[in-house]
């Protein structure tokens, strides 16, 4: 089997919902794939259909399905190719086994923390829910992350911290581009 020429790398965005993970991952793939590598995104909020994470959304469930994505995700790394993850995968324990498993098989990982307060959520948020619960308004879901009973909890010590109400997704791009290049795996 032939060695890829350049190593691959799992960029893992975690954030809170509306905070930009997804608009970053699909803004920096498209600028890796022009510079002539491969990038594949694996959009935790598009993956959840085609790697289920059981039959409930409690917080067990959730972490499962974390844990398979960052399988996928190790596995293509490991075969030369730059993985990004925007998932919020709101258990810290699920992000440092993913983590775990990327240093086992020696394929670089970067966790980014993509920030940004519930206002600026809200305002780019689609469906709006997840940040609507977290500012206060009534409950109707069960299982939305960052509120009472689901926390987010933050990366204690993330490969880089982004806060996205302070800059642009191109921007950001910039910042998680000029980290995978300054590691050496651009």
């Amino acid at each position: 089997m032939p060695v890829p020429a350049r190593p691959g790398a799992t960029v893992w965005l975690t954030g809170q919902p509306g905070a930009g993970t997804s608009g970053i991952a699909a803004e920096l793939a498209a600028r890796i794939r022009a510079e002539g590598h491969r990038a594949e995104v694996l959009d935790g909020d598009e993956i959840g259909a085609g790697l289920p994470a059981g039959p409930g959304s409690s917080r067990a469930d959730r972490d499962a399905r974390v844990r398979r994505v960052g399988m996928v995700a190790e596995v293509l790394a490991r075969n030369g190719v730059i993985v990004l993850v925007p998932d919020r995968a709101p258990g810290r324990g699920a992000r440092d086994g993913v983590r775990l498993r990327h240093d086992l098989a020696r394929v670089p990982y970067l966790e980014v923390h993509v920030a940004a307060p519930v206002a600026a959520r809200a305002a780019r948020e689609a469906g709006g829910l997840p940040t609507r619960r977290a500012a206060g308004a009534p409950a109707g879901a069960a299982g939305v992350t960052g509120v009472a009973g689901d926390p987010y909890e933050p990366p204690d010590c993330p490969d880089l911290r982004l806060e996205t109400h302070r800059r642009t997704p191109a921007e950001s791009a910039d910042a998680v581009h000029a980290l995978l290049t300054e590691r050496g795996l651009l």
